[in-house]
């Protein structure tokens, strides 16, 4: 079956994936399928598909990306080379490109593995599961997102969580200050100033600095009573070595030293039975990233983006690759209602993925 790239784009972005992913993902099992392929859908829902002889001399290259998107639905629309319409670039180009280079290139000495998620937009265990049941096998990982072309080897983790001052609640002409969970606030938001210089794990080489930010707050009923606890609610970009459990032990413990005798700060996780993706760095003399950059042209540079491929580079070099911009000079690319991609940087990231590939010996 010849694979057509702008088809295949055009019917999987006019497949809505925001709330439920099984028409997409019967779209891309039966094109695995029309291609003589026998897909493989896990209990997670990932789709699983392998080239190859399974060769334990040769190279197993993985290539991930996800078929969910956010919500709304953005109808598709093309005019010439511009394709408009929700996961144009996030991340329907990117796999179609992934898509026709796993198609096309006959493995003689190695294995090659398509492993697509649909849930990177929200809980992530899709990646997760993948982790547990595929990356120990494999070689490398290219993990498609939109990176206008360049070769991403690295990425910032993220998680978000709460923190709850509990004081004392009562009439607002009878509580004490040093007992009143909102003038607690202030000791909190300096400490969440100060975390990083003091107790982060410092700038990495390529990521730079982590980022700690405040996003909400929640407190009190009614303007003449003092609510028993105050909720505030922040955001945590991570560098290596930290992780989402690590920061949350090494913050509370920070705040305990910070926040007045009379208050009690607590520190959890939003949605803490589910994976946060992971801050990754590859090395930039890795023959993946050597290969896909020489083949591409592209810039090496850090994802701007949280990402699957944290949960792999654990295991084994990845980088992350693909057609789109997250952004561009009028603002937000991917997520946005004018999300859109190149039809020939599909074509672009589909030639180079193929020579990839073959140049590392698959």
């Amino acid at each position: 079956m010849a694979f057509d790239i702008a088809q295949f784009h055009a019917d999987a972005v006019s497949t809505p994936s925001h709330e439920d992913v099984t028409e997409m993902r019967d779209l891309l099992v039966d094109t695995l399928e029309d291609a003589g392929l026998e897909p493989e859908v896990d209990n997670l829902g990932n789709v699983l598909a392998t080239r190859g002889h399974g060769n334990a001399d040769g190279p197993h290259i993985v290539l991930n990306t996800h078929i969910d998107t956010v919500a709304p639905h953005v109808p598709y629309e093309r005019e010439g080379d511009i394709v408009r319409g929700r996961g144009a670039c996030d991340a329907k180009g990117p796999l179609a490109a992934l898509l026709a280079a796993f198609l096309r290139v006959e493995p003689e000495a190695g294995t090659l593995t398509l492993a697509i998620t649909t849930d990177e937009e929200t809980l992530m265990t899709g990646a997760a599961g993948l982790e547990e049941s595929l990356a120990p096998a494999a070689d490398r990982f290219i993990v498609g997102e939109p990176t206008d072309l360049d070769v991403c080897i690295a990425a910032r983790g993220q998680c978000e969580g709460t923190i709850t001052i509990d004081g004392e609640s009562g009439h607002a002409a009878k509580v004490p200050a040093d007992r009143n969970a909102v003038f607690g606030l202030s000791s909190v938001l300096e400490a969440l100033r100060s975390y990083d210089d003091d107790a982060g794990p410092g700038a990495d080489d390529v990521l730079g600095e982590p980022k700690l930010t405040a996003t909400m707050l929640e407190a009190g009923e009614a303007p003449n009573r003092v609510p028993d606890a105050t909720t505030l609610t922040f955001d945590r970009r991570s560098v290596p070595p930290e992780t989402s459990e690590s920061f949350q032990g090494a913050l509370q413990e920070y705040l305990e030293e910070r926040v007045p005798d009379a208050l009690e700060a607590s520190v959890d996780l939003i949605r803490p039975d589910t994976p946060f993706p992971k801050a990754f760095v590859t090395e930039s003399d890795d023959p993946l990233v050597q290969t896909l950059a020489d083949e591409s042209g592209g810039e090496v540079r850090p994802f701007g983006a949280a990402t699957e491929a944290g949960f792999f580079a654990t295991h084994a070099p990845t980088v992350v690759f693909g057609p789109g911009v997250l952004s561009d000079d009028e603002g937000g690319v991917a997520h946005a209602e004018r999300e859109y991609v190149r039809l020939s940087d599909i074509e672009t990231a589909a030639d180079t993925l193929e020579s990839t590939l073959e140049s590392l010996g698959i």
